[in-house]
């Protein structure tokens, strides 16, 4: 691979709602790191998010930005239909790429770019960052360590309230068209849980999935229903937007013979530890800038300093159990 010998400076593609806290601010608090310029098609907005952030550059086209001198790696924030395109491109100008999830639309895209990094020899990382969490990472510690035994199965249950959800409320409700995000909006939260599964067990030798648009108030699926077997541990998911707020769940427990863990994804930071010992909660906090911990591991690998935390390979075997449930 061809790496960065020198300051990493991003540029980010789409810097919309998510580049706001989560990610945009963590470029220039990383070492070795700096944000140097952003890209919006709206200029006002692009103009707005520079001058808060103290970005020194602005554009309105992604070419400019990917043809910047001075930029030499790129963060990808679009719409998941814009990432194949925006990351061949900036790997074609020999920048590295930093893509948000979910990858791509779907697994073809997925490999596209996979092999555009591989034939130009330009690094390629998925954003998917709870890979750097610290309630994730100990999850995955106490599961290498056999602190509930031998697994078995795995209940994943994510419950949305349509009436709570803040996420399709943005103008163009992208992320739930599905010609823009692949899907609904378990394309846009199960990414992050089912790369965590596999991060966790492996990747899975048999999957179904099974998506329905029960209300139709857009044209996306708005219940997912999605099984898995990783070697010999059970998965069985649910995804659900339609439910009355009572109903609201975000759950992950994984049984063992000799325990259980039982986590959120979203919406909290406490792990539940049962054994016979007793039950154990931990809580921990994230970031303010929540991707900044993923970042660090970013820029380390551009540099050739380290490991790449999420290659197009790992992204690729999630890309394919998201697909798995288009019916």
């Amino acid at each position: 691979m061809k790496f960065i010998k020198e300051e990493v400076r991003w540029g980010i593609i789409g810097c919309g709602d998510v580049c706001e806290v989560k990610s945009g601010p963590a470029f220039s608090k990383v070492k070795n790191s700096r944000l140097v310029a952003v890209m919006r098609r709206d200029e006002a907005k692009a103009k707005d998010y520079a001058q808060r952030h103290q970005v020194g550059k602005f554009y309105t086209d992604a070419q400019k930005l990917i043809n910047d001198p001075e930029v030499n790696a790129i963060y990808i924030a679009t719409p998941p239909a814009q990432h194949e395109e925006y990351a061949i491109k900036s790997m074609l100008a020999g920048k590295p790429v930093y893509i948000e999830k979910p990858l791509a639309l779907n697994a073809e895209s997925c490999i596209s770019i996979r092999e555009t990094s591989l034939s130009q020899q330009i690094p390629a990382t998925g954003a998917y960052y709870r890979r750097a969490l610290p309630l994730f990472n100990k999850v995955k510690s106490l599961l290498a360590e056999n602190r509930i035994g031998t697994v078995k199965l795995v209940s994943l249950n994510t419950l949305q309230s349509p009436t709570k959800n803040t996420i399709t409320k943005t103008p163009d409700n992208w992320r739930v068209n599905p010609e823009l995000s692949g899907g609904g909006l378990f394309h846009d939260l199960a990414p992050h849980q089912l790369d965590l599964m596999y991060w966790f067990f492996g990747k899975p030798t048999e999957m179904k999935g099974r998506s329905l648009n029960q209300d139709k108030i857009n044209s996306a699926p708005d219940v997912t229903s999605f099984e898995a077997m990783f070697k010999d541990v059970f998965l069985r998911g649910i995804w659900t937007f339609n439910v009355h707020e009572s109903a609201v769940e975000d759950t992950c427990e994984i049984f063992g013979d000799k325990g259980m863990l039982k986590f959120p994804f979203f919406t909290g930071t406490t792990l539940e530890i049962k054994t016979e010992l007793g039950t154990e909660l931990i809580d921990f906090v994230n970031p303010l800038h929540i991707q900044q911990p993923m970042i660090e591991k970013v820029v380390k690998y551009f540099r050739g300093e380290g490991e790449n935390p999420c290659s197009m390979d790992d992204a690729l075997v999630s890309m394919r159990m998201l697909d798995s449930t288009i019916q």
